[in-house]
């Protein structure tokens, strides 16, 4: 659960970049949008998001939705029958943050694959389907998460994206990209998104995120694909009528937004670099490649939700504690330049203390 002190307000924000607030000129855009019914696809916003996207992920068609996990959850349900395995990483979203989506509604089970940050190899695609048995779970699926991040914001190289979703495909199976921070691998790498996408049989963008958009995701893929994630967003009761409003938030993201993620990448890195000199953290500064940073506290008396707690109590810090002993921060839109050396002192402060575990609250 995020925490939501009620006595100690936040200035500084760093739990999740879903917490990006729309800017003006965004919400400008927004009350400004052209509307009109969505679902007979006639809202001229919603239909020039949809063409955006198709640009730049190089699919057919496309579906906004209301968020990534929607996307992801409609994908899985589309590509597999029940009973079927979906193939992910060990730290990835679905598996951890959907509330057991992929059983409770595309009625698969979840095979998880434990790969180094969230980057599993095509050799462990291999080791992990399931042999064509009647007594077996048929491995319908692949799902890569770009950027994994639980694996502290990791971009899959494109290679490896290549080398496992052909694995995938030999087998019969289909493969899915969960992009919920692909720009930011994209703006990292300088690998397009056309090009990350490519391989994929789905693709999914979270607009929520470093983008800034206040709500809203979209799903691609080819037209016999699309046609059925319509009729689960209409069965889920993810349709809308005038979503435009929505969809002008994204337009406005996609391109005012996309390349200010390099700023969100360098505050993160000088975060890193500047806690990383602590000796209770455990970081290597040089594995940090886009707005997330994951760390662990090198001290048995300590725990995350200790830090997590005194931060926000002493300097209205928020952090997120993923772990026993693993704080992970993300920057964003909202997060200036000139905070992240506020945030390393604190952080640093708080580790200097006595003992977090035992001061009274």
């Amino acid at each position: 659960m995020i925490p939501r002190p009620s006595d100690w307000p936040i200035k500084i924000d760093l739990y999740s970049d879903t917490l990006t607030r729309p800017s003006e000129a965004m919400r400008q855009a927004m009350a400004s949008a052209e509307v009109g019914d969505e679902q007979k696809g006639e809202d001229p916003s919603t239909n020039a998001l949809l063409d955006l996207v198709r640009e730049l992920l190089g699919k057919e068609e496309a579906v906004l939705l209301p968020s990534g996990t929607m996307c992801n959850e409609i994908a899985f349900a589309v590509h597999c029958r029940p009973g079927d395995e979906i193939l992910l990483d060990s730290t990835a979203h679905p598996l951890h943050y959907e509330t057991g989506a992929p059983a409770a509604l595309a009625g698969a089970m979840v095979h998880a694959i434990d790969g180094d940050h969230g980057v599993f190899t095509v050799e462990q695609v291999d080791a992990a389907v399931h042999p064509a048995s009647r007594y077996a779970p048929r491995s319908a699926l692949l799902s890569v998460e770009q950027t994994a991040n639980l694996g502290g914001g990791r971009c899959w190289p494109l290679e490896d994206i290549r080398s496992v979703t052909t694995a995938a495909h030999r087998h019969g199976m289909r493969a899915h990209m969960d992009g919920a921070r692909l720009f930011n691998a994209v703006i990292a790498t300088g690998v397009s998104a056309q090009d990350y996408s490519a391989p994929f049989d789905s693709v999914s963008i979270d607009l929520t995120k470093g983008l800034g958009a206040p709500i809203g995701a979209v799903l691609a893929g080819d037209r016999n694909f699309i046609e059925e994630a319509w009729r689960l967003k209409q069965r889920w009761g993810g349709a809308m009528r005038q979503s435009g409003i929505i969809a002008a938030a994204g337009i406005y993201a996609l391109t005012h937004n996309l390349h200010r993620l390099a700023d969100d990448h360098a505050k993160t890195l000088l975060l890193a670099e500047m806690v990383a000199t602590h000796p209770r953290i455990r970081l290597d500064p040089t594995s940090v490649q886009t707005n997330i940073v994951v760390f662990e506290i090198a001290d048995t008396n300590t725990t995350a939700a200790d830090l997590t707690r005194r931060l926000l109590q002493g300097s209205g810090i928020r952090v997120g504690a993923f772990g026993p002993s693993t704080i992970r921060a993300v920057t964003h839109l909202d997060v200036d330049l000139d905070d992240i050396p506020l945030v390393a002192a604190a952080i640093c402060t708080a580790l200097d203390s006595k003992s977090l575990a035992t001061q009274d609250d």
